[in-house]
């Protein structure tokens, strides 16, 4: 299976920017690499929620579903779904990846988060 950059958004679901949500080229290709491996869908669910340390955390999911109001942005390659009350705690965010064995993984650059936890992933506002 391999993973087409598809411009066209689903049904039900507004238009978004990188002005609401960007991502590196290293969180690119892993996140294409996932989608070929994982099939378990095509777009990434970005969600916060909260707990954490920080009062705050992200959640992330491969999805084929789509919700009313959901925020769809194309990223590079990658189909990013946001929904309304993420979309206001997530605006200028940089999604990254990291190869690093301490501390890689997924890593969000939020301007908005005033304090963030020293694992990387709960922040406050």
């Amino acid at each position: 299976m391999t993973v087409e950059s598809n411009k066209v958004a689903p049904p039900n679901v507004r238009i978004g920017n990188e002005n609401l949500i960007s991502i590196t080229d290293s969180a690119n290709q892993k996140l294409v690499d996932l989608i070929e491996r994982e099939q378990s869908g095509g777009m990434l669910r970005i969600k916060i929620v909260g707990g954490g340390c920080n009062g705050l955390s992200y959640k992330m999911k491969f999805t084929d579903d789509t919700k009313q109001g959901d925020i769809f942005v194309q990223a590079i390659d990658s189909q990013l779904l946001i929904d309304p009350k993420t979309a206001l705690y997530i605006k200028g965010t940089l999604l990254d990846y990291s190869h690093n064995l301490v501390g890689g993984g997924f890593q969000f650059n939020n301007p908005n988060a005033k304090a963030s936890c020293s694992c990387g992933e709960s922040f406050s506002l």
